[in-house]
C-alpha cells in the first residue's frame, strides 16, 4: 500500500508562494496539531507523556472528515459514482454524515443520511442545516440491523444510489494509513510508544495502527470501548452514551489482530474526563475523546514512565450541547436566564 507524508491540509497553503487561498473546502482536510496534556498528567502524578491529536481542527470539526473524503474519492476513482446523478446514502450516528455532507455538497452529490432516532440531536440539526435529507430509525427496533434494512429499502426505492459504508469499505482505514498515521509519526519524530483509539467503524484504529506498527513494530495499540457494550472484549451489545463508538458489533474493517490490549471505559468516566479536558486543559472535545483520554490515564498509571501515549480527540465539544455531557451547565444557564 502506497504511503505519503500525511495529507497536509492547511500547512500546504501556508507553505505555498503567492495567494494562500484553498481552491475548495476539501483542500483543508488533513493535518491537525498534537497537544500535550501536561496539567492533567501533573495533577494525577502521571510520568508518561499524554498527547492528543486535535481533530476539531478539521473543516467540519471531526476526524470523520478524513474518512468521508477518502470514501467518496475512492468511489470516484473506481467510476462508481457521478456528480449530479448519484445519490449517496450512509448510516451514521452523525459525524461521518456531516463529513459526507460537506464533501458531497462541494462535489455536487445529493446525500441521504440514515440515523438512529432520539440521539445526537445536535448532529441531526447540523445535517439538516447542510441540506441533507435525514431519515430516522427507531434504534429499539432491530438495532443496527434496522438501519441497514432502511438503507436496503432506499436502494430499492431510488435510482443511482451508492452506499457510503464506513464499516466495510477498506477506503476508510486507508485514509488513516495514508494520512493520520504519517502525521502522527512525523510530528512525534517517531517517538510514539502507545496509540490509543476507540472503535466506532474501526477505520482510525486499523489504519493508523497499521501505519505506526509498520514504522515501529513495538508500538502498542490500545482499543477503547464502552464498558456498557464491550463487544470486542466478548461482551453483549447494549445501549450506552458514548456517541460515535461501540456500535454493538465488530466492524468488518476492524483488524483485531493488531490490537495489543482493550481498555473499557464507562460513559460516566468518559464525560467526567471530557469535562476535565475543558476545565484543566482548555480542550473542548466530545464524549468519545473523554473516553480515550480516560483510557490513556489508565494505561499511563502502569509502568509506562517516560512513554509517549498518543490518542485522538475526534470531535469538538460544541457538537454535544444537547447531550448529557452539557446537561448540568445547560440547566444552570436556562434557570439563570429565566430570571430576566
Amino acid at each position: 500500500m502506497e504511503t505519503q507524508e500525511g495529507r497536509r491540509g492547511i500547512p500546504s497553503l501556508l507553505s505555498s508562494q503567492g495567494e494562500c487561498i484553498a481552491s475548495n473546502i476539501t483542500q483543508l482536510i488533513g493535518w491537525t496539531p498534537l497537544v500535550e496534556m501536561k496539567n492533567i498528567a501533573k495533577k494525577d502524578g502521571i510520568k508518561a507523556r499524554l498527547i492528543g491529536k486535535v481533530e476539531p481542527y478539521q473543516p467540519l470539526s471531526s476526524v470523520k472528515d478524513r474518512s468521508a473524503l477518502r470514501l467518496i474519492e475512492d468511489a470516484e476513482e473506481k467510476s462508481l459514482i457521478s456528480p449530479g446523478i448519484t445519490t449517496l446514502v450512509a448510516v451514521t450516528s452523525g459525524n461521518l454524515g456531516i463529513g459526507v455532507a460537506f464533501v458531497a455538497s462541494q462535489k455536487g452529490y445529493k446525500f441521504v443520511a440514515v440515523m438512529p432516532a432520539k440521539i445526537a440531536i445536535d448532529k441531526q440539526i447540523l445535517l439538516r442545516y447542510l441540506g441533507v435529507e435525514v431519515i430516522l430509525v427507531d434504534p429499539a427496533i432491530n438495532g443496527f440491523k434496522g438501519l441497514l434494512d432502511r438503507v436496503e429499502q432506499l436502494k430499492n426505492e431510488m435510482e443511482n444510489v451508492y452506499v457510503v459504508d464506513q464499516f466495510t469499505n477498506p477506503a476508510n482505514p486507508d485514509a488513516h494509513f495514508k494520512w493520520t498515521g504519517p502525521e502522527i509519526w512525523k510530528d512525534t519524530e517517531g517517538k510514539v510508544d502507545i496509540f490509543v483509539a476507540a472503535s466506532g467503524s474501526g477505520g482510525t484504529l486499523t489504519g493508523t495502527g497499521r501505519y505506526l506498527k509498520m514504522k515501529n513494530p513495538s508500538v502498542k495499540l490500545i482499543c477503547v470501548e464502552p464498558a456498557e457494550s464491550a463487544v470486542i472484549s466478548g461482551g453483549e451489545p447494549s445501549y450506552h452514551k458514548i456517541q460515535g463508538v461501540g456500535p454493538g458489533f465488530v466492524p468488518e474493517i476492524l483488524d483485531t489482530s493488531q490490537i495489543d490490549e482493550i481498555v473499557t471505559v464507562t460513559a460516566q468516566e468518559a464525560m467526567d474526563m471530557a469535562r476535565r479536558l475543558a476545565r484543566e486543559e482548555g480542550l473542548l472535545v466530545g464524549i468519545s475523546s473523554g473516553a480515550k483520554a480516560a483510557a490513556c490515564l489508565k494505561v499511563a498509571a502502569r509502568e509506562n514512565k517516560g512513554k509517549m501515549i498518543v490518542t485522538m480527540f475526534s470531535s469538538g465539544g460544541e457538537r454535544y450541547l444537547n447531550s448529557e455531557l452539557f446537561a448540568q451547565v445547560k440547566e444552570e444557564c436556562v434557570n439563570i436566564n429565566m430570571a430576566f
